[in-house]
Protein backbone atom coordinates (compact mmCIF):
# COMPACT_ATOMS: atom_id res chain seq x y z
CA UNK A 1 0.00 0.00 0.00
CA UNK A 2 1.00 3.75 -0.59
CA UNK A 3 1.72 5.36 2.53
CA UNK A 4 -0.03 8.32 3.14
CA UNK A 5 0.77 11.76 3.06
CA UNK A 6 0.21 13.96 5.88
CA UNK A 7 -2.94 15.67 6.31
CA UNK A 8 -3.96 19.47 6.67
CA UNK A 9 -2.42 22.45 5.33
CA UNK A 10 0.91 23.82 6.66
CA UNK A 11 0.50 26.87 8.31
CA UNK A 12 4.09 28.91 9.05
CA UNK A 13 4.68 30.34 5.33
CA UNK A 14 2.05 31.51 3.46
CA UNK A 15 0.18 30.56 0.65
CA UNK A 16 2.56 32.72 -1.93
CA UNK A 17 5.87 31.40 -0.81
CA UNK A 18 4.75 27.99 -0.77
CA UNK A 19 3.10 28.39 -4.36
CA UNK A 20 6.36 29.73 -5.83
CA UNK A 21 8.34 27.13 -3.81
CA UNK A 22 6.43 24.35 -5.02
CA UNK A 23 6.68 25.33 -8.73
CA UNK A 24 11.07 25.73 -8.10
CA UNK A 25 10.88 22.18 -6.98
CA UNK A 26 9.04 21.28 -9.99
CA UNK A 27 11.17 23.12 -12.25
CA UNK A 28 14.43 21.97 -10.36
CA UNK A 29 13.21 18.18 -11.16
CA UNK A 30 12.30 19.39 -14.99
CA UNK A 31 15.76 20.94 -15.23
CA UNK A 32 17.26 17.50 -13.97
CA UNK A 33 16.16 15.90 -16.60
CA UNK A 34 17.22 18.32 -19.22
CA UNK A 35 20.96 18.30 -17.67
CA UNK A 36 20.43 14.70 -18.03
CA UNK A 37 19.41 14.32 -21.34
CA UNK A 38 21.81 17.07 -22.64
CA UNK A 39 25.34 15.52 -21.30
CA UNK A 40 23.97 11.41 -21.45
CA UNK A 41 25.73 9.54 -24.36
CA UNK A 42 23.54 6.84 -25.42
CA UNK A 43 20.61 7.99 -27.81
CA UNK A 44 18.06 6.02 -26.08
CA UNK A 45 18.33 8.69 -23.55
CA UNK A 46 18.73 12.18 -25.54
CA UNK A 47 16.38 11.25 -28.43
CA UNK A 48 13.62 8.17 -26.72
CA UNK A 49 14.54 10.04 -23.32
CA UNK A 50 14.20 6.74 -21.16
CA UNK A 51 14.85 8.16 -18.14
CA UNK A 52 12.89 10.29 -15.03
CA UNK A 53 14.46 12.60 -12.56
CA UNK A 54 13.25 13.91 -8.95
CA UNK A 55 13.08 15.02 -5.62
CA UNK A 56 11.90 13.18 -2.48
CA UNK A 57 11.57 14.51 1.02
CA UNK A 58 13.90 12.48 3.61
CA UNK A 59 11.05 9.69 4.30
CA UNK A 60 11.68 8.80 0.54
CA UNK A 61 8.11 10.49 -0.62
CA UNK A 62 8.32 11.72 -4.00
CA UNK A 63 8.16 15.37 -3.82
CA UNK A 64 8.74 16.35 -7.72
CA UNK A 65 9.08 14.29 -10.54
CA UNK A 66 10.01 15.44 -14.15
CA UNK A 67 7.51 13.91 -16.81
CA UNK A 68 9.41 11.01 -17.61
CA UNK A 69 8.29 7.51 -18.13
CA UNK A 70 5.36 6.21 -16.44
CA UNK A 71 7.33 3.33 -15.90
CA UNK A 72 9.48 4.95 -13.27
CA UNK A 73 6.36 6.78 -11.56
CA UNK A 74 6.48 3.89 -8.79
CA UNK A 75 9.80 3.31 -7.98
CA UNK A 76 11.38 6.47 -6.67
CA UNK A 77 10.06 5.94 -3.10
CA UNK A 78 11.07 2.21 -3.09
CA UNK A 79 14.79 2.95 -4.48
CA UNK A 80 15.35 5.52 -1.68
CA UNK A 81 14.11 3.42 1.42
CA UNK A 82 16.21 0.33 -0.57
CA UNK A 83 19.31 3.16 0.20
CA UNK A 84 18.23 3.90 3.52
CA UNK A 85 18.12 0.52 4.58
CA UNK A 86 21.79 -0.56 3.57
CA UNK A 87 22.68 3.15 4.37
CA UNK A 88 21.43 5.03 7.43
CA UNK A 89 20.96 8.35 7.52
CA UNK A 90 23.61 8.54 10.05
CA UNK A 91 26.48 7.47 8.02
CA UNK A 92 25.35 9.94 5.08
CA UNK A 93 27.41 12.61 4.47
CA UNK A 94 27.42 15.71 2.00
CA UNK A 95 28.47 14.92 -1.64
CA UNK A 96 27.44 10.88 -1.59
CA UNK A 97 25.79 9.28 -4.04
CA UNK A 98 24.09 5.74 -4.31
CA UNK A 99 23.22 3.63 -7.29
CA UNK A 100 20.88 1.36 -7.41
CA UNK A 101 20.26 -0.98 -9.75
CA UNK A 102 18.00 -4.05 -8.07
CA UNK A 103 14.78 -5.17 -9.24
CA UNK A 104 13.55 -6.62 -6.26
CA UNK A 105 14.46 -3.17 -4.35
CA UNK A 106 12.17 -1.31 -5.99
CA UNK A 107 14.03 -0.74 -9.67
CA UNK A 108 12.70 -2.26 -12.68
CA UNK A 109 15.68 -4.30 -14.08
CA UNK A 110 19.20 -4.01 -14.27
CA UNK A 111 19.35 -1.65 -17.42
CA UNK A 112 17.57 1.45 -15.48
CA UNK A 113 20.25 2.26 -12.96
CA UNK A 114 18.85 4.65 -9.77
CA UNK A 115 21.30 7.81 -8.71
CA UNK A 116 20.32 8.69 -5.27
CA UNK A 117 21.61 11.96 -3.79
CA UNK A 118 20.92 13.10 0.26
CA UNK A 119 20.78 16.79 -0.05
CA UNK A 120 21.80 18.13 3.05
CA UNK A 121 20.88 21.48 5.12
CA UNK A 122 21.76 22.43 8.51
CA UNK A 123 23.48 19.77 9.26
CA UNK A 124 20.67 17.13 8.03
CA UNK A 125 19.42 15.51 5.46
CA UNK A 126 16.38 17.35 4.32
CA UNK A 127 15.51 15.63 0.89
CA UNK A 128 17.35 12.79 -1.87
CA UNK A 129 17.76 13.64 -5.46
CA UNK A 130 17.17 10.76 -7.52
CA UNK A 131 17.95 10.46 -11.39
CA UNK A 132 16.97 7.08 -13.17
CA UNK A 133 18.49 6.39 -16.46
CA UNK A 134 18.65 3.56 -19.08
CA UNK A 135 21.80 2.23 -19.55
CA UNK A 136 22.44 0.66 -23.25
CA UNK A 137 24.78 -1.78 -22.09
CA UNK A 138 24.84 -3.08 -18.69
CA UNK A 139 26.73 -6.78 -19.28
CA UNK A 140 25.16 -10.14 -19.48
CA UNK A 141 24.87 -12.45 -21.81
CA UNK A 142 24.28 -10.59 -24.80
CA UNK A 143 24.91 -6.61 -26.64
CA UNK A 144 22.25 -4.72 -25.00
CA UNK A 145 22.05 -6.98 -22.18
CA UNK A 146 18.70 -7.32 -22.19
CA UNK A 147 18.10 -10.84 -23.76
CA UNK A 148 14.52 -11.92 -24.49
CA UNK A 149 15.41 -15.84 -23.08
CA UNK A 150 17.46 -15.12 -20.15
CA UNK A 151 16.33 -17.30 -16.90
CA UNK A 152 17.71 -15.68 -14.66
CA UNK A 153 18.63 -12.02 -13.30
CA UNK A 154 22.30 -12.64 -13.71
CA UNK A 155 22.61 -13.40 -17.05
CA UNK A 156 21.27 -10.20 -17.34
CA UNK A 157 24.10 -7.72 -16.72
CA UNK A 158 26.20 -5.90 -13.52
CA UNK A 159 23.82 -5.37 -10.44
CA UNK A 160 24.44 -2.87 -7.98
CA UNK A 161 22.80 -2.96 -4.37
CA UNK A 162 22.82 0.52 -2.90
CA UNK A 163 26.51 1.10 -3.77
CA UNK A 164 28.41 4.44 -2.57
CA UNK A 165 29.79 5.66 -6.35
CA UNK A 166 30.59 9.34 -4.00
CA UNK A 167 31.94 9.06 -0.82
CA UNK A 168 31.79 12.96 0.35
CA UNK A 169 31.97 14.29 -3.19
CA UNK A 170 35.11 11.75 -4.07
CA UNK A 171 34.45 9.06 -6.84
CA UNK A 172 34.77 5.71 -5.77
CA UNK A 173 37.07 4.53 -9.11
CA UNK A 174 37.44 0.95 -8.22
CA UNK A 175 33.72 0.78 -8.91
CA UNK A 176 34.23 2.90 -12.36
CA UNK A 177 36.87 0.26 -13.35
CA UNK A 178 34.28 -2.87 -12.78
CA UNK A 179 31.86 -1.31 -14.96
CA UNK A 180 34.40 -0.66 -17.44
CA UNK A 181 35.89 -4.20 -17.71
CA UNK A 182 32.44 -5.82 -17.25
CA UNK A 183 30.41 -3.60 -20.32
CA UNK A 184 30.66 -3.42 -24.03
CA UNK A 185 30.10 0.13 -24.43
CA UNK A 186 32.48 1.15 -21.08
CA UNK A 187 32.11 4.93 -22.57
CA UNK A 188 28.81 5.41 -23.34
CA UNK A 189 27.71 3.47 -20.25
CA UNK A 190 30.06 5.89 -17.93
CA UNK A 191 29.07 8.63 -19.89
CA UNK A 192 25.78 7.79 -18.65
CA UNK A 193 26.18 7.23 -15.37
CA UNK A 194 28.28 10.63 -15.08
CA UNK A 195 25.22 11.98 -16.63
CA UNK A 196 22.87 11.05 -13.76
CA UNK A 197 25.28 12.12 -11.43
CA UNK A 198 25.19 15.65 -12.84
CA UNK A 199 21.28 15.53 -12.74
CA UNK A 200 21.53 14.27 -9.10
CA UNK A 201 23.55 17.28 -8.21
CA UNK A 202 21.42 19.87 -10.17
CA UNK A 203 18.81 18.99 -7.36
CA UNK A 204 21.42 19.45 -4.94
CA UNK A 205 22.53 23.19 -5.51
CA UNK A 206 18.59 24.48 -6.52
CA UNK A 207 17.33 23.22 -3.51
CA UNK A 208 20.22 24.39 -1.20
CA UNK A 209 19.15 28.11 -3.43
CA UNK A 210 15.62 27.52 -2.04
CA UNK A 211 16.59 27.04 1.51
CA UNK A 212 19.00 29.95 1.10
CA UNK A 213 15.90 32.41 -0.15
CA UNK A 214 13.41 31.08 2.01
CA UNK A 215 14.37 29.28 4.81
CA UNK A 216 14.40 25.59 5.74
CA UNK A 217 11.06 25.83 7.42
CA UNK A 218 9.23 27.25 5.01
CA UNK A 219 10.89 24.60 2.85
CA UNK A 220 10.14 21.92 5.01
CA UNK A 221 6.60 22.96 5.33
CA UNK A 222 6.08 23.35 1.38
CA UNK A 223 7.07 19.67 1.68
CA UNK A 224 4.29 18.58 3.52
CA UNK A 225 1.76 21.15 2.16
CA UNK A 226 2.49 19.80 -1.64
CA UNK A 227 1.85 16.01 -0.41
CA UNK A 228 -1.34 17.20 1.44
CA UNK A 229 -2.50 19.00 -1.84
CA UNK A 230 -1.96 16.03 -4.16
CA UNK A 231 -3.93 13.35 -1.76
CA UNK A 232 -6.57 16.32 -1.24
CA UNK A 233 -6.61 16.39 -5.75
CA UNK A 234 -6.81 12.70 -5.49
CA UNK A 235 -9.44 12.29 -2.65
CA UNK A 236 -11.87 14.72 -4.26
CA UNK A 237 -11.02 13.20 -8.30
CA UNK A 238 -11.59 9.57 -6.79
CA UNK A 239 -15.02 10.35 -5.04
CA UNK A 240 -16.31 11.13 -9.03
CA UNK A 241 -15.68 7.31 -10.01
CA UNK A 242 -18.39 5.05 -9.35
CA UNK A 243 -18.31 2.90 -6.67
CA UNK A 244 -18.50 -0.59 -7.38
CA UNK A 245 -15.88 -3.96 -8.00
CA UNK A 246 -14.99 -4.40 -11.38
CA UNK A 247 -13.28 -7.22 -12.81
CA UNK A 248 -10.49 -7.56 -16.06
CA UNK A 249 -8.73 -10.90 -17.58
CA UNK A 250 -5.77 -10.56 -20.39
CA UNK A 251 -3.22 -13.09 -21.46
CA UNK A 252 0.34 -12.42 -22.24
CA UNK A 253 1.47 -14.14 -25.11
CA UNK A 254 4.67 -15.82 -24.16
CA UNK A 255 7.22 -15.57 -21.98
CA UNK A 256 10.45 -15.54 -24.21
CA UNK A 257 10.98 -18.99 -23.21
CA UNK A 258 7.41 -21.05 -23.77
CA UNK A 259 4.87 -19.83 -25.91
CA UNK A 260 2.18 -20.89 -23.37
CA UNK A 261 -0.23 -17.83 -22.46
CA UNK A 262 0.09 -16.40 -19.40
CA UNK A 263 -3.37 -15.72 -17.71
CA UNK A 264 -3.04 -12.39 -15.54
CA UNK A 265 -6.40 -10.60 -13.95
CA UNK A 266 -7.12 -7.93 -11.48
CA UNK A 267 -10.40 -6.96 -9.71
CA UNK A 268 -10.63 -3.11 -8.46
CA UNK A 269 -12.66 -2.04 -5.50
CA UNK A 270 -13.81 1.59 -5.60
CA UNK A 271 -15.18 2.98 -2.44
CA UNK A 272 -15.78 6.39 -1.43
CA UNK A 273 -11.91 6.60 0.38
CA UNK A 274 -10.13 4.25 -1.49
CA UNK A 275 -9.45 2.64 -4.97
CA UNK A 276 -7.99 -1.17 -4.25
CA UNK A 277 -6.00 -3.28 -7.07
CA UNK A 278 -5.94 -6.68 -6.12
CA UNK A 279 -4.33 -8.96 -8.30
CA UNK A 280 -4.27 -12.37 -6.53
CA UNK A 281 -5.14 -15.22 -9.25
CA UNK A 282 -2.37 -13.88 -11.52
CA UNK A 283 0.21 -16.59 -13.25
CA UNK A 284 3.57 -17.38 -11.17
CA UNK A 285 6.17 -15.78 -12.24
CA UNK A 286 7.69 -17.38 -14.95
CA UNK A 287 10.91 -18.59 -16.40
CA UNK A 288 11.70 -16.21 -18.90
CA UNK A 289 12.20 -12.02 -18.35
CA UNK A 290 8.76 -10.74 -19.10
CA UNK A 291 8.41 -10.50 -15.26
CA UNK A 292 8.42 -7.54 -13.26
CA UNK A 293 9.03 -6.77 -9.82
CA UNK A 294 6.41 -4.92 -6.92
CA UNK A 295 8.46 -1.53 -8.06
CA UNK A 296 6.95 -1.56 -11.45
CA UNK A 297 3.85 -2.93 -10.72
CA UNK A 298 3.43 -0.19 -8.61
CA UNK A 299 4.18 2.03 -11.46
CA UNK A 300 1.63 0.12 -13.62
CA UNK A 301 -1.30 0.98 -10.84
CA UNK A 302 -0.32 4.43 -10.13
CA UNK A 303 -0.20 5.41 -13.94
CA UNK A 304 -4.03 4.38 -13.79
CA UNK A 305 -4.81 5.77 -11.12
CA UNK A 306 -3.25 9.36 -12.51
CA UNK A 307 -5.26 8.93 -15.86
CA UNK A 308 -8.67 8.74 -13.80
CA UNK A 309 -7.84 11.38 -10.99
CA UNK A 310 -5.60 14.02 -12.14
CA UNK A 311 -3.60 13.35 -15.23
CA UNK A 312 -2.23 16.92 -15.42
CA UNK A 313 -0.94 17.38 -11.89
CA UNK A 314 2.51 17.18 -11.32
CA UNK A 315 3.34 13.59 -9.79
CA UNK A 316 4.28 13.50 -6.00
CA UNK A 317 3.32 10.85 -3.56
CA UNK A 318 0.45 12.58 -2.27
CA UNK A 319 -1.56 11.87 -5.72
CA UNK A 320 -1.77 8.29 -4.50
CA UNK A 321 -2.49 8.14 -0.90
CA UNK A 322 -6.04 6.69 -1.73
CA UNK A 323 -4.18 3.63 -3.79
CA UNK A 324 -4.11 0.37 -2.22
CA UNK A 325 -2.59 -2.23 -4.16
CA UNK A 326 -2.84 -6.02 -3.39
CA UNK A 327 -0.57 -9.04 -5.10
CA UNK A 328 0.98 -11.83 -3.55
CA UNK A 329 4.93 -12.33 -3.80
CA UNK A 330 6.16 -14.63 -7.05
CA UNK A 331 3.28 -13.63 -9.91
CA UNK A 332 4.45 -12.21 -12.74
CA UNK A 333 3.84 -9.01 -11.38
CA UNK A 334 5.43 -9.60 -8.42
CA UNK A 335 8.18 -11.48 -9.27
CA UNK A 336 11.37 -12.31 -6.30
CA UNK A 337 15.13 -12.97 -6.55
CA UNK A 338 16.62 -14.72 -9.00
CA UNK A 339 13.87 -14.28 -11.54
CA UNK A 340 14.62 -12.48 -14.58
CA UNK A 341 13.08 -9.04 -15.37
CA UNK A 342 15.04 -8.05 -18.02
CA UNK A 343 11.71 -7.62 -20.58
CA UNK A 344 9.56 -6.38 -17.30
CA UNK A 345 7.74 -3.66 -19.24
CA UNK A 346 5.82 -6.77 -20.81
CA UNK A 347 4.24 -7.65 -17.34
CA UNK A 348 3.99 -4.08 -16.01
CA UNK A 349 2.21 -2.84 -19.12
CA UNK A 350 -0.10 -5.64 -18.81
CA UNK A 351 -0.81 -4.68 -15.03
CA UNK A 352 -1.72 -1.19 -16.58
CA UNK A 353 -3.92 -2.72 -19.07
CA UNK A 354 -5.74 -4.81 -16.77
CA UNK A 355 -6.68 -1.87 -14.34
CA UNK A 356 -7.62 0.18 -17.91
CA UNK A 357 -9.77 -2.55 -19.22
CA UNK A 358 -11.82 -3.04 -15.99
CA UNK A 359 -12.38 0.39 -15.46
CA UNK A 360 -12.64 1.54 -19.09
CA UNK A 361 -16.51 1.28 -19.62
CA UNK A 362 -17.19 3.07 -16.40
CA UNK A 363 -14.91 5.87 -17.18
CA UNK A 364 -15.52 6.67 -20.84
CA UNK A 365 -14.80 10.68 -20.70
CA UNK A 366 -11.11 9.05 -19.15
CA UNK A 367 -9.94 5.81 -20.52
CA UNK A 368 -10.23 4.30 -23.85
CA UNK A 369 -10.34 0.58 -25.35
CA UNK A 370 -7.57 -1.98 -25.53
CA UNK A 371 -4.02 -0.65 -27.36
CA UNK A 372 -1.29 -2.28 -28.71
CA UNK A 373 0.28 -2.14 -25.09
CA UNK A 374 3.47 -3.41 -25.75
CA UNK A 375 6.59 -1.34 -25.84
CA UNK A 376 7.51 -3.28 -28.62
CA UNK A 377 10.96 -2.85 -27.64
CA UNK A 378 13.91 -4.32 -30.14
CA UNK A 379 17.62 -4.15 -30.39
CA UNK A 380 19.72 -4.57 -33.38
CA UNK A 381 23.22 -4.60 -33.43
CA UNK A 382 26.73 -6.09 -34.30
CA UNK A 383 30.35 -5.42 -34.58
CA UNK A 384 31.37 -3.00 -36.90
CA UNK A 385 34.72 -3.89 -39.32
CA UNK A 386 37.15 -2.31 -36.81
CA UNK A 387 35.63 -4.33 -33.97
CA UNK A 388 33.56 -1.92 -32.01
CA UNK A 389 30.31 -2.69 -30.67
CA UNK A 390 26.96 -0.75 -32.04
CA UNK A 391 23.02 -1.74 -31.02
CA UNK A 392 20.07 0.54 -31.42
CA UNK A 393 17.54 -0.21 -28.48
CA UNK A 394 14.31 1.57 -29.33
CA UNK A 395 10.59 0.84 -27.98
CA UNK A 396 8.05 1.36 -30.97
CA UNK A 397 4.99 3.26 -31.01
CA UNK A 398 1.33 1.91 -31.97
CA UNK A 399 -2.32 2.48 -32.22
CA UNK A 400 -3.93 3.49 -28.93
CA UNK A 401 -7.47 2.25 -28.27
CA UNK A 402 -10.97 4.36 -29.57
CA UNK A 403 -12.37 6.15 -26.70
CA UNK A 404 -16.69 7.25 -26.18
CA UNK A 405 -16.34 10.51 -28.33
CA UNK A 406 -12.95 10.01 -30.43
CA UNK A 407 -10.60 7.90 -32.66
CA UNK A 408 -7.58 6.51 -31.30
CA UNK A 409 -4.68 7.98 -31.69
CA UNK A 410 -2.75 6.60 -33.67
CA UNK A 411 1.68 6.07 -33.32
CA UNK A 412 1.50 7.06 -29.99
CA UNK A 413 3.92 5.60 -27.33
CA UNK A 414 2.72 2.88 -25.41
CA UNK A 415 0.64 3.94 -21.89
CA UNK A 416 4.01 2.54 -19.49
CA UNK A 417 6.54 4.63 -21.57
CA UNK A 418 5.30 7.87 -20.81
CA UNK A 419 6.82 10.86 -22.59
CA UNK A 420 9.29 8.97 -24.40
CA UNK A 421 9.73 9.41 -28.64
CA UNK A 422 10.81 7.06 -31.32
CA UNK A 423 14.26 7.91 -32.87
CA UNK A 424 14.23 10.10 -35.77
CA UNK A 425 15.53 8.23 -38.81
CA UNK A 426 18.55 10.87 -39.20
CA UNK A 427 19.69 9.77 -35.64
CA UNK A 428 19.12 6.57 -36.67
CA UNK A 429 21.41 6.35 -40.23
CA UNK A 430 23.85 8.83 -38.41
CA UNK A 431 24.78 6.72 -35.34
CA UNK A 432 24.35 2.79 -36.81
CA UNK A 433 25.01 1.11 -39.49
CA UNK A 434 20.82 0.87 -41.09
CA UNK A 435 19.18 2.30 -43.09
CA UNK A 436 15.53 3.06 -42.47
CA UNK A 437 13.59 2.52 -45.68
CA UNK A 438 9.92 2.59 -44.71
CA UNK A 439 8.11 4.84 -41.76
CA UNK A 440 4.52 4.55 -42.15
CA UNK A 441 1.02 3.79 -40.33
CA UNK A 442 -0.36 0.16 -40.28
CA UNK A 443 -4.00 1.41 -42.12
CA UNK A 444 -4.05 -1.94 -44.52
CA UNK A 445 -4.19 -4.49 -41.39
CA UNK A 446 -7.56 -3.04 -40.59
CA UNK A 447 -9.34 -3.93 -37.08
CA UNK A 448 -10.70 -1.44 -34.39
CA UNK A 449 -13.84 -0.55 -36.27
CA UNK A 450 -16.11 1.06 -34.23
CA UNK A 451 -18.43 4.22 -34.32
CA UNK A 452 -15.34 5.78 -33.18
CA UNK A 453 -12.36 3.61 -34.52
CA UNK A 454 -8.81 2.26 -32.81
CA UNK A 455 -5.80 4.17 -33.55
CA UNK A 456 -3.33 3.24 -36.25
CA UNK A 457 -0.06 1.21 -35.61
CA UNK A 458 3.35 1.58 -37.77
CA UNK A 459 5.30 -0.11 -39.94
CA UNK A 460 9.76 0.59 -39.53
CA UNK A 461 11.96 -1.02 -42.01
CA UNK A 462 15.53 -0.83 -41.10
CA UNK A 463 17.73 -2.70 -43.88
CA UNK A 464 21.03 -3.73 -42.41
CA UNK A 465 24.25 -1.84 -43.50
CA UNK A 466 27.08 -3.62 -41.85
CA UNK A 467 29.38 -5.53 -43.61
CA UNK A 468 29.38 -8.51 -40.83
CA UNK A 469 25.43 -8.21 -40.58
CA UNK A 470 23.73 -8.36 -36.78
CA UNK A 471 21.85 -9.88 -35.13
CA UNK A 472 17.98 -9.24 -33.68
CA UNK A 473 16.63 -9.04 -30.11
CA UNK A 474 12.62 -8.58 -30.16
CA UNK A 475 9.97 -9.11 -27.40
CA UNK A 476 6.56 -7.92 -28.94
CA UNK A 477 3.81 -8.67 -26.84
CA UNK A 478 0.22 -8.78 -28.01
CA UNK A 479 1.54 -10.88 -30.67
CA UNK A 480 -1.26 -13.58 -30.41
CA UNK A 481 -4.31 -11.67 -28.82
CA UNK A 482 -5.76 -8.49 -30.10
CA UNK A 483 -6.16 -5.18 -28.33
CA UNK A 484 -10.15 -4.91 -26.74
CA UNK A 485 -12.81 -3.06 -27.97
CA UNK A 486 -16.10 -1.19 -25.81
CA UNK A 487 -19.72 -1.30 -26.54
CA UNK A 488 -19.60 -3.04 -29.43
CA UNK A 489 -16.62 -1.87 -31.32
CA UNK A 490 -14.22 -4.54 -32.81
CA UNK A 491 -11.14 -6.03 -31.63
CA UNK A 492 -7.35 -4.33 -33.01
CA UNK A 493 -4.88 -5.67 -34.43
CA UNK A 494 -1.88 -7.93 -33.14
CA UNK A 495 2.78 -6.85 -33.20
CA UNK A 496 5.02 -8.76 -35.08
CA UNK A 497 8.30 -8.17 -36.62
CA UNK A 498 9.68 -9.74 -39.74
CA UNK A 499 12.61 -10.60 -41.14
CA UNK A 500 13.23 -10.74 -45.09
CA UNK A 501 16.11 -12.01 -45.94
CA UNK A 502 18.13 -11.61 -49.61
CA UNK A 503 16.21 -14.28 -50.84
CA UNK A 504 12.95 -12.96 -50.54
CA UNK A 505 12.33 -15.55 -47.33
CA UNK A 506 10.39 -13.98 -44.58
CA UNK A 507 10.98 -14.83 -40.68
CA UNK A 508 7.82 -13.55 -38.99
CA UNK A 509 7.50 -13.70 -34.95
CA UNK A 510 6.81 -11.54 -31.77
CA UNK A 511 9.71 -12.90 -29.76
CA UNK A 512 13.29 -13.77 -30.84
CA UNK A 513 16.71 -13.41 -29.41
CA UNK A 514 20.12 -13.11 -31.61
CA UNK A 515 18.44 -13.79 -34.57
CA UNK A 516 20.95 -13.85 -37.39
CA UNK A 517 20.95 -10.43 -39.84
CA UNK A 518 23.39 -10.71 -42.67
CA UNK A 519 24.15 -7.26 -45.05
CA UNK A 520 21.25 -6.47 -46.76
CA UNK A 521 18.32 -7.69 -44.62
CA UNK A 522 15.13 -5.83 -44.06
CA UNK A 523 13.88 -6.09 -40.49
CA UNK A 524 10.42 -4.88 -40.68
CA UNK A 525 8.76 -3.98 -36.73
CA UNK A 526 4.48 -3.98 -37.18
CA UNK A 527 2.82 -2.70 -34.17
CA UNK A 528 -1.57 -3.59 -33.71
CA UNK A 529 -3.78 -1.34 -33.98
CA UNK A 530 -6.13 -0.01 -31.25
CA UNK A 531 -9.37 -1.39 -30.59
CA UNK A 532 -12.83 0.30 -31.28
CA UNK A 533 -15.74 1.95 -29.31
CA UNK A 534 -18.98 1.26 -30.44
CA UNK A 535 -21.48 -0.11 -32.80
CA UNK A 536 -19.06 0.30 -36.15
CA UNK A 537 -22.75 0.84 -37.95
CA UNK A 538 -23.28 4.04 -35.76
CA UNK A 539 -20.13 5.51 -37.31
CA UNK A 540 -21.32 8.89 -38.99
CA UNK A 541 -21.62 8.34 -42.59
CA UNK A 542 -19.07 11.41 -43.11
CA UNK A 543 -16.37 10.05 -40.93
CA UNK A 544 -16.55 6.72 -43.37
CA UNK A 545 -16.66 8.61 -45.97
CA UNK A 546 -13.61 10.60 -45.05
CA UNK A 547 -11.90 7.26 -44.01
CA UNK A 548 -12.27 6.13 -47.43
CA UNK A 549 -11.04 8.93 -48.76
CA UNK A 550 -7.94 9.09 -46.69
CA UNK A 551 -6.95 5.52 -47.19
CA UNK A 552 -7.65 4.65 -43.59
CA UNK A 553 -10.24 2.17 -44.60
CA UNK A 554 -10.92 0.07 -47.64
CA UNK A 555 -14.49 -0.17 -49.62
CA UNK A 556 -15.17 -3.43 -48.42
CA UNK A 557 -14.28 -2.94 -44.64
CA UNK A 558 -16.63 0.63 -45.19
CA UNK A 559 -20.05 -2.05 -46.76
CA UNK A 560 -19.68 -5.18 -44.56
CA UNK A 561 -18.60 -3.44 -41.25
CA UNK A 562 -19.61 -0.12 -41.40
CA UNK A 563 -22.90 -0.86 -43.40
CA UNK A 564 -21.95 1.85 -45.92
CA UNK A 565 -23.27 2.33 -49.55
CA UNK A 566 -20.18 2.99 -51.67
CA UNK A 567 -23.43 5.22 -53.82
CA UNK A 568 -23.06 7.31 -50.95
CA UNK A 569 -19.52 8.06 -51.96
CA UNK A 570 -19.00 11.67 -53.64
CA UNK A 571 -18.81 11.29 -57.54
Amino acid sequence: MVSEAPRGRATGVDAFTREIIRNKLVAIAGEMGIVLARTSMSPIVYEVLDFACGITDVEARVIAQDNGLCLFTGTFKPQVESVLNRHPLSSMRPGDVYMTNGPYGGGTHTADVALVMPIFAENRVIAFGISVTHWTEIGGKVLGSLSPDSTEIFQEGLQFPQLRLYREGERNDELIALIRENVRLPAMSIGDLSAGVAAVRIAEERLHGIVARYGLDATLETFAAILAHGEAIARAALGRVPVGVYDAEETIDGDGISDDPIPVRVRVTVTPEKLIADFTGTAPQTRGPINCARGALMSACKTVFKAITAPEAPSNEGLFAPLEVIAPEGTVFTAVRPAPTGWYFEASAFATELMWKALAPILPDRLSAGSYVSLCAYYIGGVRPDGDYWVQATPQDGGWGAGDDIDGESGLIATTDGDTYNYPAEVIEHAFPLAMERNALNVAAGGGEGRRRGGFGTIREFRMLNPGGGFLLASLGRSETSPWGVAGGKPGTVNYFEVINGDGETIRGGRVTNLPLAEGDVVRVVTGNGGGWGDPRERERELVRADLADGYVSAETAREIYGFDNDERPS
